[in-house]
């Protein structure tokens, strides 16, 4: 029989681990794509209501995915896993650790060094984590989120999960904008810091010792269609935490009672410079912002929400579409997609998909760097896309990204949307040029 190889080897000590109790958890990292978004798993035995379970994390550029695995399943996604998708894999046990590295061009070699845990952790699944928001804040019992003891509230565990997500995801582009830098050694910390964050290692505590303002301390942040403020409370709370003392916050709602509801809880929370107004996002005069947020705001509402980032000079602008309905009824498909969008459902997702790298493309040329991203699970909202834009600091080929952006437009016969308009771009007067 041959001998086994050093993956085979890596993988046998992670079963022996799982058996005699010596398992603290494993990592896998040096993705062999770089371009995936997929970066890196890290796995921890966890105690669940059916029985022991391998909990996976699955750390991506701009969010984290956990899942649970029975042990027989999770030793196969680990060896399709390892060496094909990971060029690195660590085992850690209470015994030793032991590393497995794959090469450019050679086999598999094993390293096995002292161990760095002495004890287990434990396997609760439902273990106290660091948070960078927190429940005992007065404003979220004021908003229905947490109850008297600082309990979330039932019914309220998804939103408590998005506020986090939400500041979790604020605080990585606001380091990817320059707007925050670390407090050691000044602006040399600032890769440092966004390394960490899109690793998804949030520790709340290092991060806060981490990062500090870069920006003038007059922060001004405007939150369109801002609802009941749930995130703009988060915000606000956020950035007084870190250092911004006087960075002011403004809520734009159309509902005047949700617009009282959130003054009356500002000024019971001690929060003097967040205020809310009543106000539709089209029709609210913005003079200058340095983050522009707009969070589900319906159809052409977000076009409106980014154009008046984009006039007011915001370095970073945050946006969540939701409710893509302008460009159905516009789009005029190419003839090798006409018989797969005669179907109403593909038509309006490809509408919605249209719509959203329209925009993307539409920042790019009005001088953003931009990425889209699932913001959150899809089991919490269905509503998950997000697109940031951050201020490009030298300016690019505007006239190479003006012709992606009408080929796009021609490509699908669009000849105008609301974002071009409001920006003054102007969308080829012929749709059809292009299939001609």
């Amino acid at each position: 029989m041959a001998n086994p190889s050093a993956k085979e080897k890596w993988l046998a000590d992670v079963r022996d681990a799982w058996r005699d109790g010596s398992f603290v958890k494993l990592t896998l990292g040096g993705s062999r794509d770089r371009d995936s978004e997929l970066k890196s798993i890290s796995a921890r035995p966890v105690e669940l209501k059916d029985g022991p379970r391998l909990s996976f994390v699955y750390r991506h550029t701009t969010r984290d995915v956990t899942k649970n695995w029975p042990i027989d399943e999770a030793m196969g996604l680990l060896e399709e896993l390892v060496g094909a998708q990971f060029r690195h894999a660590h085992l850690f046990t209470t015994q030793a650790t032991v590393e497995l590295e794959f090469r450019q061009g050679r086999p598999g070699r094993l390293i096995q060094s002292s161990p760095a845990h002495h004890q287990r952790p434990t396997t609760a699944h439902d273990q106290r984590r660091h948070r960078l928001v927190d429940p005992q804040a007065g404003w979220l019992q004021a908003l229905g989120v947490t109850n008297g003891e600082g309990q979330v509230a039932k019914g309220m565990e998804a939103k408590f999960r998005q506020i986090n997500k939400f500041v979790e995801v604020l605080e990585h582009l606001m380091t990817e904008a320059g707007l925050v830098t670390g407090n050691q050694s000044g602006g040399g910390r600032r890769k440092e810091a966004l390394s960490a964050s899109e690793s998804g290692a949030r520790n709340s505590e290092s991060s806060q010792a981490l990062l500090t303002p870069a920006a003038p301390d007059e922060l001004r942040v405007v939150d369109m269609g801002c609802g009941k403020g749930y995130l703009t409370f988060a915000t606000y709370d956020w950035l007084q935490r870190r250092g911004w003392r006087s960075a002011t916050v403004r809520g734009i709602e159309s509902r005047p009672d949700l617009v009282a509801l959130g003054n009356r809880s500002a000024k019971e929370s001690g929060f003097g410079r967040l205020q809310f107004e009543a106000g539709a996002i089209a029709d609210a005069p913005i003079d200058h912002a340095d983050i522009l947020i707009a969070l589900h705001a319906c159809d052409t509402a977000t076009d409106d929400a980014i154009a008046s980032g984009a006039r007011a000079g915001a370095s970073l602008i945050i946006v969540s579409p939701c409710c893509h309905k302008e460009l159905r009824p516009r789009l005029r498909p190419p003839p090798v997609l006409e018989c797969a969008l005669h179907h109403g459902i593909l038509l309006e997702r490809q509408a919605e998909f249209v719509t959203d790298v329209l925009r993307a493309a539409l920042l790019e040329w009005a001088g953003y760097d931009t990425k889209v991203f699932e913001f959150v699970s899809t089991e919490h909202t269905v509503k998950n896309l997000m697109i940031a834009a951050t201020k490009r600091r030298r300016p690019g080929d505007q006239k190479t990204k003006a012709e992606a952006v009408r080929a796009l437009a021609a490509f699908y016969g669009i000849r105008s949307q609301r974002l071009a308009t409001n920006l003054g771009f102007a969308l080829p007067p012929d749709g059809r040029s292009h299939h001609s």
